[in-house]
């Protein structure tokens, strides 16, 4: 695939203010709701409440991501989007 023309991106599901995304390589002329190339993994930006005994903690939003797929998208010329970006760094797959 020639570089920039595909993205790796989150589209949106879930309920009316409970947004859940996948994070999918599509590419980068479709909208965000269309079929991607290949789902990658999941992210829930609302973090769940905190047990009364974990409160000092900082509440985690949850991310699953297939790291050898992720890999071979980025090797590849696959571009994330900003948002993504911030995942892939926290995950160190992107400097």
């Amino acid at each position: 695939m020639t570089k920039g023309l595909v993205r790796i991106r989150l589209a949106r599901f879930g309920r009316t203010n409970q947004p859940v995304y996948n994070i999918v390589v599509a590419k980068k002329k479709l909208g965000r709701d269309q079929k991607p190339i290949e789902v990658l993994g999941t992210y829930n930006p609302i973090a769940p409440p905190l047990k009364p005994w974990e409160k000092k903690q900082k509440p985690e939003k949850h991310v699953e991501l297939d790291f050898d797929r992720t890999k071979y998208w980025l090797s590849v010329g696959a571009q994330p989007t900003e948002t993504v970006t911030k995942l892939l760094k926290k995950a160190e797959l992107w400097y």
